[in-house]
C-alpha cells in the first residue's frame, strides 16, 4: 500500500484491535485487509495487493469475504477511507461516497460507506 514509506507510517495505534485477513496464492501472501468493529459500525482499512498480482481480482475476493464477515457480525454499516481514484472499485460492493474528504500524503480520499440492513 505504501511500499516506499517506513513501517511506522503504516502502523496505526489500534491495529492490534482489528481482525486481519490475508489471501494467499501458492502459499504467498498476496492481498490483505484489516477490519475494525466498534459497536455496530465496521471500518476496513489497509486493503492492498502485491503489485505484481494487482488486477487479478484478489482484492475483490478478499473484500467480498470481509463485507460478508461484517454482516454476520450484525453491524449496521461498514465504511472505509477510499482513494478518490479508486472510488469506482468500492461502488461495486455497495459502498457510496459521503461528503467527507481529506488528503494524506498527497493522496485524496473520500469516506465511503454501506448501510447494512440486518
Amino acid at each position: 500500500m505504501w511500499p516506499d514509506m517506513p513501517k511506522n507510517y503504516i502502523i496505526l495505534p489500534n491495529d492490534a484491535e482489528g481482525t486481519h485477513f490475508g489471501l494467499f496464492v501458492n502459499n504467498a501472501l498476496t492481498s490483505v485487509v484489516s477490519l475494525f468493529i466498534d459497536d455496530k459500525v465496521a471500518q476496513f482499512r489497509k486493503l492492498a495487493t502485491a503489485t505484481a498480482e494487482q488486477g487479478k481480482g484478489y482484492a475483490s475476493m478478499l473484500l467480498t469475504h470481509v463485507v460478508a464477515y461484517a454482516e454476520r457480525k450484525k453491524v449496521n454499516s461498514i465504511w472505509c477511507n477510499a482513494r478518490t481514484d479508486k472510488k469506482e472499485f468500492y461502488l461495486k460492493f455497495g459502498l457510496h461516497s459521503t461528503k467527507t474528504t481529506f488528503t494524506k500524503g498527497e493522496i485524496d480520499y473520500v469516506v465511503m460507506e454501506k448501510i447494512i440492513i440486518c
